[in-house]
């Protein structure tokens, strides 16, 4: 196979007319030019050049070498470039994985501060839940995946995967305006024990979360509406079908809901981004600190989300749910 290299050294060799000139401009001795020239002779199994005491002279054979030469030259700089803006992160595919709310909400800002700093990039977006999103992360099918847990709720993400914390949100308790419950200063979980709830499907880790924190009560919700949908959840409270506990960042204000908090609920539900442990490269570097900025930004202006920078601690949520359940 031809060295590109040496193709480059021929072709300034016969723009300038010498191995002398041609060393100079590239940066090479004059004895390591006539090397790469020889070495593409025994290459291409011709003679390139003739010499003599005062001057060189390209054959024919150089002729058409250099001719044939200048695209792949011009092909492998453009290359060498594209490479260079490669590493820097301002060109290929990020593949993304998030959820609804925050395909809607963090996303948005976190990807249009990134692409203003690497316009050439494109991004694929797929959504689904937590457990799913980390399988892709762990088997290399996405770069970042921005996924959820609850405090309260076990998680553990796959070996190779390492999870940056974006965003805390407080769970909310969402009421008909015309419930009982609704003008009430002091809301408790035992207040709640007979009431009817408006719950995420049965394999949903928001229904975990009610059913730990019912518990920790001493009762077990009773389900009379079940949908992964918030806006449907909201219309749901609304017309009375049940009271409903929502994180921050799912709610919106809506006429004839009233949202407030459980008294002494301390559990929380966690954004962060997850990525594999040996990619660390500049565009996913510079992604989630996009996505970080983001995440500032939402936490300043929404009630009840709070920045969060390092892990939750686990042991924290048990001793919570063991006060709980003493009290």
């Amino acid at each position: 196979m031809l060295n590109p290299v040496h193709l480059r050294t021929l072709s300034v060799v016969l723009r300038t007319g010498s191995f002398a000139d041609a060393a100079r401009e590239i940066g090479y001795t004059g004895s390591a030019v006539s090397q790469q020239v020889a070495a593409l002779e025994r290459a291409v199994q011709a003679p390139l050049v003739e010499r003599d005491a005062q001057s060189i002279r390209p054959t024919e054979a150089a002729k058409f070498l250099a001719a044939r030469a200048n695209d792949i030259i011009n092909a492998l700089g453009n290359l060498e470039d594209d490479m260079k803006g490669f590493s820097k992160g301002d060109y290929g595919l990020m593949r993304l994985g998030s959820f609804s709310t925050a395909s809607q909400r963090l996303l948005p800002g976190g990807l249009a501060s990134y692409l203003r700093r690497h316009p050439n990039s494109t991004v694929e977006l797929e959504e689904g839940g937590p457990s799913e999103l980390a399988s892709m992360i762990r088997d290399s099918t996405l770069d970042v995946a921005v996924v959820f847990h609850y405090d309260i709720v076990p998680q553990q993400w796959p070996s190779n995967v390492v999870a940056t914390p974006l965003l805390a949100e407080d769970l909310l308790l969402l009421l008909p305006e015309s419930h009982r419950l609704a003008a009430a200063e002091n809301i408790t979980l035992q207040d709640l024990a007979e009431e009817g709830w408006v719950s995420t499907k049965e394999d949903s880790s928001g229904d975990a979360c009610l059913r730990h924190l019912c518990a920790s009560g001493g009762f077990k919700p009773r389900i009379t509406v079940r949908s992964n949908n918030y806006d449907a959840i909201r219309n749901m409270v609304r017309s009375g079908l049940g009271i409903a506990l929502v994180p921050a960042m799912d709610h919106v204000l809506a006429d004839q809901v009233v949202a407030t908090s459980i008294s002494g609920c301390a559990a929380r539900r966690h954004i962060s981004a997850l990525r594999q442990k040996s990619q660390a490269g500049v565009s996913i570097t510079s992604f989630l600190q996009c996505l970080g900025r983001s995440a500032d930004r939402i936490a300043a202006s929404t009630p009840g989300l709070v920045r969060q920078t390092k892990q939750p601690d686990a042991l924290a949520s048990v001793g919570y749910l063991a006060g709980l359940r003493a009290s």
